[in-house]
Formats: C-alpha cells, sequence, structure tokens
C-alpha cells in the first residue's frame, strides 16, 4: 500500500484539529472542562504539541552552525562567498521591502480600523485620548532600533546560542567558515569533514522527528482553538481579513513573479513542492522550528544544491522575515486607525523603515513579532498597551505570516540557484 505523502498527513492533521479544537471549545464552560482520566483535553494537546515544538528547537542550533559552516567553506573563495551573500541580502531587503509596502497599501484602502466610519477606539477598548497620542507621534524616528545590530556581535558566542540569538549565530558561524577556507588544507579537511558529519546527523535527526509532525500540528492547532475558538470583534475581523488579503497578495503575485521571470521556473510547481515546509511552518509558527524541514524539501523536492541551500536558507530564517514585516507595519497603522489618527507620510515612512529594520532582527519563533511591533508602537509615539487588542487573531495570523517568511526563503534558494546555473526540478522546460 502506497504510503500517504507528509504534507497529506500534516493537511489531514490540521483539518481534525479543527474539528476536535471546535467540539472540546463547544463543550467547555466555566464549571465544566473536558477530560480524559482525569487530564483537560487542552493539557493534552498542550503536551503533545510542546514535545513536538521542543524536539525541532532542540537542533536548531547545531543544525544552523553546521550548515552555514559547512555552506560558507564548501563555497571556496571570498569572492564567491560576497558574490551569494550579495544576491541573497539584496533579494531579502527587496522582497521585505515589497511585502511592507502591500501591506501599507492594503491596510489603508481596507481601513479596518474604522466601523461605520468612526474609529474603533472605544470599540476596543484602548484608553489614550488620540490629542495625547498626536504629540508623541510627532518627531519620532527610527533611531530607536538600532541596538538591535548589536545582537550580531556577541560577547559570547556560546550564551548567545543558548539564548537562541540566531543573528549572532549565523554571523559567527559565517566568519568560521570563512576562515575555515585560508587554513592549510591539513587543518581545514578534518574541520571540514567533522561539521559536515554533524551536519549530516542533524538532517537525519529532522527526518526522524519529522515523522511525528502530524501529531504535534495536530496538538498544537487543536489546543489553539480549543482555547480561544473562533468569535472575535468585527474590527479585529476586517484587520485579519486585511493582513491575510496582503500575505496571499504577497505569497501569490509578488514572490511567483520573480520566480517566472527571474528564476525561470515554474511558481507553483515550487509552492506544491514546497507544502511540507509550509505546511509545517504554519503549525508551528516558527520559521526557525521549521528550518529543518525547509532545508529538506528544498534539496530533495525543489533540486537546489546543498551549497546555496545550506547558506541561504539559514540566514533567510532570521533575516527575511516577509510576512512578519507585512504584518509589523499593518498592525501600527491598523491601532493608529482605531484612534483615530491621520498619519503623515512621514510617520508611515518611518513605520515602513522601522518594520523593515526590526524584521531583521525578531528571532524565528511563535509571535516574536509583537515585541518587534511594541518597538515600533513606542518608536512612532503609539500607547504600547494598545498592542494587547491584537492577541485575539495573532496565533492565527503568526501561522499564516510565518508560511510566508518561510515560502520568502525557498523562493530566494531556488531564485539565487538558478543564477548560479543550476538545474533545479522545476525550472521551466524540466520533465
Amino acid at each position: 500500500m502506497r504510503k500517504l505523502a507528509l504534507h497529506w498527513q500534516i493537511l489531514i492533521a490540521i483539518v481534525l484539529a479543527a474539528i476536535v479544537g471546535s467540539l472540546v471549545k463547544q463543550f467547555t464552560t466555566d464549571t465544566f472542562t473536558p477530560t480524559i482520566f482525569g487530564v483537560s483535553f487542552v493539557a493534552i494537546f498542550d503536551f503533545f504539541g510542546t514535545v513536538f515544538l521542543n524536539a525541532l528547537k532542540m537542533i536548531i542550533v547545531p543544525l544552523i552552525t553546521s550548515s552555514i559552516i559547512v555552506g560558507v567553506a564548501g563555497i571556496g573563495s571570498g569572492g564567491n562567498i560576497g558574490a551569494l551573500g550579495g544576491k541573497t541580502l539584496l533579494f531579502y531587503g527587496s522582497t521585505t521591502l515589497a511585502a511592507i509596502l502591500i501591506g501599507l497599501l492594503t491596510v489603508n484602502v481596507m481601513a479596518p480600523g474604522y466601523v461605520d466610519g468612526e474609529p474603533a477606539r472605544e470599540i476596543l477598548a484602548l484608553d489614550a485620548p488620540p490629542e495625547d497620542i498626536s504629540e508623541r507621534i510627532e518627531g519620532r524616528g527610527a533611531g530607536d532600533v538600532v541596538e538591535l545590530f548589536l545582537r550580531m556581535v556577541p560577547p559570547n558566542i556560546v550564551m548567545a546560542a543558548a539564548e537562541g540569538q540566531m543573528l549572532a549565530l549565523i554571523f559567527f558561524s559565517i566568519l568560521f567558515g570563512y576562515f575555515m577556507t585560508k587554513l592549510q588544507h591539513d587543518y581545514a579537511e578534518p574541520l571540514f569533514k567533522f561539521w559536515n558529519a554533524v551536519f549530516h546527523v542533524m538532517m537525519y535527526m529532522t527526518e526522524f522527528i519529522m515523522k511525528f509532525a502530524p501529531i504535534g500540528v495536530f496538538a498544537l492547532i487543536a489546543a489553539v482553538i480549543a482555547e480561544t475558538g473562533f468569535a472575535a470583534a468585527e474590527p479585529l475581523a476586517n484587520f485579519a481579513l486585511a493582513v491575510l488579503a496582503a500575505l496571499l497578495l504577497h505569497s501569490l503575485i509578488t514572490l511567483p513573479l520573480l520566480l517566472r521571470f527571474i528564476g525561470q521556473v515554474k511558481p507553483f510547481a515550487t509552492l506544491r513542492a514546497m507544502s511540507p515546509a509550509l505546511l509545517t511552518a504554519f503549525s508551528t509558527s516558527s520559521s526557525s522550528a521549521t528550518l529543518p524541514v525547509t532545508m529538506d524539501t528544498i534539496e530533495e523536492k525543489v533540486g537546489v544544491s546543498n551549497s546555496v541551500s545550506s547558506f541561504v536558507l539559514p540566514l533567510g530564517a532570521t533575516v527575511n522575515m516577509n510576512g512578519t514585516a507585512l504584518y509589523e507595519c499593518a498592525a501600527a497603522v491598523f491601532l493608529a486607525q482605531a484612534y483615530g489618527l491621520e498619519l503623515s507620510f512621514g510617520v508611515q515612512f518611518t513605520i515602513v523603515t522601522i518594520a523593515l529594520v526590526t524584521s531583521i532582527g525578531v528571532a524565528g519563533v511563535p509571535s516574536a513579532s509583537l515585541v518587534a511591533i511594541a518597538i515600533i508602537l513606542a518608536a512612532v509615539g503609539l500607547p504600547v498597551e494598545a498592542l494587547g487588542v491584537l492577541l485575539v487573531f495573532d496565533r492565527v495570523l503568526d501561522m499564516c505570516r510565518t508560511s510566508v517568511n518561510v515560502w520568502g526563503d525557498a523562493c530566494c534558494a531556488t531564485i539565487i540557484a538558478r543564477l548560479r546555473g543550476e538545474e533545479t526540478k522545476v525550472a521551466i522546460g524540466a520533465p
């Protein structure tokens, strides 16, 4: 009997989780909580979901370190590293800016912060007077987020790895791999073999952990639905729809156009090939936790070489946050609308700039963008307390924007591979 493909298993798990989570939510009251053997269903979901998420997080640091070191050392000369890194960062910066502008345009056109033409301030229980906020907004800039770049050079790389500072870990790994190429062959060869062996062990561990992905995905999504359900206030639902519309525009138009005309590959064949990674990103809300699956999928199903994927994807999991940056910008403008503020071009430009900068330093873990949004709100003078109203739909939107983040990483890796002359499985004309 033919085994059901992983992405179909995950998709089935998502549907079942929605059904089971809804049933648990329906039967949960103030006085009664559905249990099995005295343990609530939500606690059971949380347990299995946390175990799966922890298993993925467990392999992040050794996987990122070994993959980048092997990738950089395998590229060879500094000129090659510079060319690959330059193209990668240019792509990431361009697509992130495009995503932010799409989010800005969509939220301005749909205006979810207004209900029947009036600001949703009272409906959302936003207490701060708009006059005070107007005074605080003036003169704000992007200088408050410069310290994010200090994370790139940590005083203690071991502590940085323990704390999950991915930007610092990537920077160190790039330097380590680059200077490996400067060693004499007798010194460089055993180092390369060691890190290459570590990388392959981590990939085997990834394959083993992913066998349990349908169970983990079911548990993670069922827990969310059982606790929050599907209901929310009208302006928040409108905001969620605006964000989803912007994410769809970026993921189904902007990125496919780049794949088609720059990468010369079939966009939707690439999207179909990446479905296991995208569904994993959707369920875990973590681009870092999804990284092992993304690397395995893009090499096996898309046909991108390890020398490209091992450099581009770990870098993208930290610095390429298309969906997150889009959401940050849209959230700030939505809250301004809810307060009844008319944002000037200068303030909106500041929001765009800060969203672009903070998206680089946001860790690839669930709901980390809330921290970045708080930075944006404080930088432009909006009350950070207003962040609380976004929590109703945040987990669902987190799932969606994380999928867009991973899709952007995959598009970059595919295009970079094609620009380097690789024949991928999704190239135009490929069987």
